[in-house]
């Protein structure tokens, strides 16, 4: 058992550590040391930039182009005459003359004996126009020199500088704030250029990229310790920190690869499927804390990280509080909804308070928070994905399981109708102790529903499927019939296990009597003995497991109280207060609740709400009047 938690810990640890590894490489700061990413029109979110070293300032290709096609203008294609071929006029093939109209080309070079004479495209004829112009047959008598063609032109381009200046050491490139203009850009592309042309020392790319190490696992711990604090049970749960690790880590490849190998927005990952994703399966609060480091291990990788930091942070508040239960499909729509208004109004309040401009928004922006909230609707395919790879439990799921139109459900009404009321019985109490403690409601409503399921293998065991005088019990030995009861335990395991029910589910069978004793039974045997032999208890006792969770405690609780409740000969307040109270006094002194985290307030409250609820339910009714026939 050590060596398997032991190897689970170790899986855990390698799950993080490839992580933090993955995300270390897909940085995108590695094709040269240029370590500053940045957009036309967004403000500069780095520090003041001043050159280290003198740096030339590289033209545009848009001036580029300009410059060459400036010198191109006057560029003549060069020809050579066609041995054996008149001199006279000059001849070249349709498709040649074509190719020179298309080239914009007015004029060519021809060279005879190494002297270039150039003459106007008029003068230059195809067979066709030569035979209209002239009355006699020609052909081709030119062709192009492509070599020498080539030659002249490479040597015309080649006295284009590709340099207009020089940024001295010293000088500011940018300051923080300042809008980055296409002359700034053209600054920081020439600077880019130059830290390429450097080529750093292996000593210090090896600091850059530990220095990036330590920052990812800092943030990684600082995540461990908040599970540490605040969730220490997820940290003992392989499946849940693997979870973790794999959402996050599916974010971060997206938005490293999107970052280091295309020039599209980092507003294009939805890097809300974290929070959105983590809170159907667990709380607010991890989901929000998942989301924050998702975004801090993501922040390298980005232009602008405050505007990113700020808006994402907002995005990931949303999307927790717009999901508190997902219980409908529509609810994600809504959330997209909420999200994409988000995302448009922070963008624009940011973007204005950093630049007080207008111009300053990139409208781009607004294209692709409407894909990402495409993509966040698409997340629900995700939570399938997630619940069914982890067996995990989605609120939608537990909807669809309280169904009592399922096959399993009705199965159980139909073979044991006094079980299943009292099932329903149960998850009413059940879910309504579980609001008051802020406990999950759906998750104990929905177990409570199938928590005796067990009692399907053999119905007629059972008082509340039983005819009035027949119960086959009292028949058996005292030890027998508490072996037949226990049994709906393990039955009811096996049940569940053939209807595929989550495993979530499958605890609420398997705890809800705990170790506690068939005390009917138990009672009975003491009785019988008269004190002359030791009743062994062990032969009356549930194997368990004791529930561990607030909700196997308040279904086992909500089980007794409900069972006990069909003994009372009245039902008035003295008496349920006092049922409710010696039921749940007895389970506390069985240590019944001592793996839960319940506190001593859970338990008067969730004592408060059995107690309301048993006399609303069995409140007495008026006696209707018959009429009297005079």
């Amino acid at each position: 058992m050590e060596f398997k938690s032991v190897t689970k810990n170790l899986i855990t640890i390698l799950a993080y550590i490839l992580l933090a590894g993955i995300t270390v490489y897909l940085y995108p700061r590695y094709d040269g040391s240029f370590p500053y990413r940045y957009e036309v029109g967004r403000p500069w979110s780095y520090d003041r930039l001043v050159a280290e070293f003198d740096f030339p300032i590289y033209k545009s290709e848009s001036q580029l182009a300009q410059e060459e096609a400036e010198v191109l203008r006057d560029f003549t294609p060069y020809y050579t005459y066609i041995d054996g071929q008149p001199r006279s006029p000059l001849i070249v093939s349709l498709s040649e003359r074509e190719t020179l109209i298309k080239e914009g080309v007015e004029h060519i070079s021809v060279v005879d004996e190494k002297i270039a004479t150039v003459y106007p495209l008029k003068d230059v004829y195809t067979p066709k126009s030569a035979y209209i112009a002239f009355k006699t047959d020609f052909v081709p008598n030119i062709t192009r020199d492509t070599s020498m063609t080539n030659q002249m032109r490479t040597a015309l381009l080649g006295g284009i500088s590709l340099t207009r200046g020089i940024v001295q050491s010293g000088e500011k490139v940018v300051d923080r704030g300042d809008i980055v203009t296409e002359e700034t850009a053209i600054l920081l592309q020439s600077l880019k250029m130059a830290y390429e042309n450097e080529h750093q020392t292996k000593k210090q790319s090896a600091w850059a990229i530990a220095g990036e190490v330590l920052l990812v696992l800092m943030f990684i711990i600082l995540f461990g310790i908040y599970l540490y604090i605040f969730r220490p049970e997820f940290l003992k749960q392989q499946r849940t920190m693997l979870f973790f690790a794999l959402l996050s880590g599916m974010i971060l490849v997206l938005a490293c690869v999107l970052m280091r190998y295309t020039s599209l927005s980092i507003y294009l990952i939805p890097f809300a499927w974290v929070p959105i994703i983590t809170r159907v399966f667990y709380d607010s609060r991890t989901a929000f804390f998942l989301h924050l480091m998702t975004l801090l291990l993501a922040a390298p990788a980005v232009p602008n990280i405050g505007e990113f930091m700020v808006v994402q942070i907002a995005i990931g508040i949303v999307a927790v509080a717009g999901l508190k239960d997902m219980t409908k499909r529509a609810q994600l729509a809504q959330t997209a909804g909420l999200i994409l208004i988000t995302y448009a109004a922070t963008y624009t309040a940011y973007a204005l308070s950093t630049t007080g401009e207008w111009s300053s928004l990139n409208v781009w922006n607004y294209l692709y928070f409407g894909i990402n909230t495409i993509l966040i609707i698409c997340a629900y395919g995700l939570i399938y994905l997630f619940e069914k790879g982890f067996h995990l439990l989605s609120s939608i799921t537990l909807v669809e399981l309280t169904d009592i139109n399922s096959s399993l459900l009705l199965e159980f009404a139909q073979k044991a109708p006094g079980s299943f009321q009292h099932s329903m019985q149960v998850s009413t109490l059940a879910s309504e102790a579980a609001k008051r403690i802020g406990a999950k409601s759906l998750l104990v409503r929905t177990g409570a529903l199938y928590h005796d399921i067990g009692k399907l293998a053999h119905p007629e065991y059972f008082t509340e499927n039983q005819s009035e005088g027949q119960n086959p019990l009292l028949e058996m030995s005292p030890e027998d019939a508490a072996k037949v009861v226990i049994a709906h335990v393990k039955d009811g395991v096996r049940i569940a296990r053939q209807h595929r029910l989550p495993e979530v589910l499958i605890n609420f069978i398997s705890t809800h009597h705990g170790t506690s004793l068939t005390r009917y039974f138990y009672n009975t045997a003491v009785n019988n003995s008269k004190g002359k032999s030791t009743v062994n208890p062990d032969l009356f006792r549930y194997p368990g497991p004791k529930p561990n969770t607030k909700e196997g405690a308040i279904l086992m609780m909500a089980d007794a109280i409900e069972a006990r409740s069909r003994s009372l000969k009245e039902y008035t307040e003295s008496s349920v207060y006092a049922m409710v109270d010696d039921m749940i006094e007895q389970q506390i002194q069985e240590g019944q609740f001592s793996e839960t985290p319940l506190s001593f307030k859970d338990v008067e409250d969730i004592r408060q709400v059995f107690k309301e609820r048993l006399l609303a339910i069995n409140h007495h009714r008026i006696k209707y009047p018959t009429i009297n026939n005079a």
